[in-house]
């Protein structure tokens, strides 16, 4: 299939560029995938859209600080790098560095007044390094001391307050972008979901850097996936097989909660059981979907895997009908911008 079949035109100021004062204040487009009706909410009211017994299936990975500033040892030139992920050996990080070319196996890059080090034990493609980190003490608060977070780069703006690009519920520390299908919950949403009969599970992905990237090749099917980290625990799995054996509708928030839920039903033919590894799931049309019924998701970039993932599950054409009329509301895109709710198929919207 032609990636070009997944482009549209997004007017600019339509990208959000910081988020909402009140996170749950911001619009819901609820879209039934069997009808092709649309309805234009706020997400203060995503309980309308959910029955009791349903299940809300959040990543509760933390965004880290992993965007650093540093100077070459050797030269002093000003060095930039963003950790994308830990490899196998302790405190090596993949990373991509700014400018690549002047990194080469045995430079040593010095950050803040020596507090952390990093020195370049092999070259990789695209501006990617493997460096062995040195620091003094922890290492997420020498992190959170000389890092900034990473935000997208369509997000031109600083962001005043961290905490904004963080869900109420992170915890598990790890992912260099946030899941931003959670950003729209705050903690009495939450609560109130759960006093009527709402369940919520929590899975982790760390989520790469990998997520922004657009799809280059020609045609989808020849697009290589990033791998993410992901676990899922026993006592979430536990509640989703329960969940699903009572009738109710397992929905993800986020694609990176689909891709664990995916990852973990296609491992163990359909069954939710505790797992951790890493993934590279590629969901594309067609796919069949094993583990979700239903998700809320932000509006995502021309071309990207994440556009392919909800086309997916509830067809291109619908998914660009929802996004031209998301387009003509001025309905906010990206990561600070509003959410959709692909419903359950079998779940009709009361009138």
């Amino acid at each position: 299939m032609d990636i070009e079949q997944f482009n549209f035109h997004l007017p600019e100021h339509l990208i959000a560029q910081k988020p909402l004062e009140n996170r749950s204040g911001s619009r819901l487009l609820v879209l039934q995938p069997k009808t092709g009706e649309i309805v234009h909410d706020t997400f203060q009211n995503i309980g309308a859209y959910l029955r009791p017994g349903d299940c809300l299936v959040v990543n509760d990975s933390k965004v880290i600080p992993v965007r650093l500033f540093g100077v070459k040892r050797s030269t002093g030139a000003k060095i930039e790098i963003l950790l994308l992920h830990e490899t196998e050996a302790k405190d090596h990080w993949e990373a991509l560095v700014k400018p690549a070319r002047k990194i080469k196996q045995g430079d040593e890059i010095v950050f803040g007044n020596g507090e952390l080090i990093a020195t370049c034990t092999e070259v990789k493609a695209e501006g990617a390094r493997i460096l062995h980190l040195t620091y003094d003490g922890i290492f997420l608060e020498v992190l959170d001391k000389l890092g900034e977070m990473p935000l997208p780069p369509y997000i031109k703006e600083k962001l005043d307050d961290k905490d904004r690009y963080q869900t109420v519920y992170a915890k598990e520390e790890g992912s260099a972008a946030a899941p931003t299908a959670g950003l729209h919950f705050t903690e009495s949403l939450l609560e109130s979901l759960q006093q009527s009969g709402i369940h919520i599970a929590s899975v982790t992905l760390h989520v790469g850097l990998g997520t922004f990237r657009p799809i280059t090749a020609d045609k989808i099917e020849d697009h290589v996936m990033h791998a993410e980290f992901y676990r899922l625990a026993e006592e979430n799995a536990r509640l989703l097989n329960n969940v699903r054996d009572e009738g109710g509708k397992i929905i993800a928030v986020g694609t990176t909660a689909t891709r664990v839920l995916e990852t973990v039903a296609a491992k163990f033919d359909g069954v939710f059981k505790e797992d951790s590894g890493w993934t590279d799931i590629y969901i594309y049309p067609p796919y069949t979907f094993r583990a979700i019924d239903g998700l809320i998701t932000n509006f995502h970039l021309p071309k990207s895997t994440l556009l392919l993932l909800i086309s997916a599950l509830a067809g291109r054409d619908l998914i660009f009908k929802a996004y031209e009329e998301a387009i003509r509301n001025e309905y906010r895109f990206f990561s600070f911008g509003d959410a959709m709710f692909i419903l359950p198929v079998d779940r009709l919207i009361d009138k």
